[in-house]
């Protein structure tokens, strides 16, 4: 698949593309460490370093590979009107989650989205049918972020950019609350990924459904360890 090259964006679209991206939008995922927080009790990261190798692997093999590859293929399905493809696309989510923590956070994450969506058409009918659509599947947080960029006039490009960086960031700021990181060293980190999140979108809309994947069986250990750890900050 050939990303569909951006360009310059209205400013009202632009706006609703950066508070998709905010980690400020109301879905929770400042509530998530995605095994990070697990890692660091486990897995021995313990420096700026490792934590910044083990986010750049979880956005090349996990993200790019997974939610990022699904998203590209959704927001046109949303685009299109293809109902039976947004299907699919939610239920290879929720079948793919590796753990019961994981799919948890998708399906808070995707219900809270959608809910989002609700207050923001509430005016919109064309669009609400579309929100009582995803509200039935049930759903999951890539589909509704889909969705929600698929208003917004971006190109595929420009969605999986904003994806990409809000992950980062909210993995960063999950990373500063788990282990005496500092403020310089998140950033330091943000910015190795920001590096990388072009590479990683062009990537993901390269592939298509059938080489799109979501065995990281390491991360799946890790979640699965932190479903009983003793003391933790985060919900995965």
């Amino acid at each position: 698949m050939r990303l569909d090259r951006p360009t310059p964006l209205p400013a009202a679209s632009f706006l609703q593309l950066m508070w998709l991206a905010s980690p400020a939008l109301p879905v929770g995922g400042f509530s998530y460490s995605e095994g990070l927080e697990s890692a660091i009790e486990n897995a021995g990261l313990a420096s700026e370093a490792a934590v910044g190798d083990w986010l750049l692997d979880q956005l090349h093999i996990t993200q790019a590979r997974g939610d990022m590859a699904l998203i590209a293929k959704a927001v046109g399905a949303w685009r299109r009107g293809d109902l039976e493809h947004v299907k699919e696309l939610n239920d290879w989510v929720l079948h793919t989650r590796e753990t019961s923590e994981l799919r948890l956070q998708t399906e808070q994450m995707g219900r809270s989205l959608a809910e989002w969506l609700r207050n923001q058409h509430a005016d919109d009918e064309t669009a609400l049918v579309r929100v009582r659509y995803l509200t039935g599947l049930p759903p999951t947080y890539p589909v509704a972020f889909a969705l929600a960029a698929a208003h917004c006039g971006a190109s595929t490009q420009q969605v999986l950019l904003a994806f990409g960086f809000g992950w980062a960031e909210n993995m960063v700021q999950a990373a500063l609350k788990s282990m005496p990181l500092g403020q310089s060293a998140g950033q330091r980190i943000l910015a190795r990924l920001a590096a990388v999140i072009p590479l990683a979108a062009d990537h993901a809309a390269s592939l298509m459904d059938s080489e799109r994947q979501a065995f990281s069986p390491m991360l799946a250990i890790l979640s699965a360890q932190h479903e009983v750890q003793y003391s933790r900050l985060f919900r995965s």
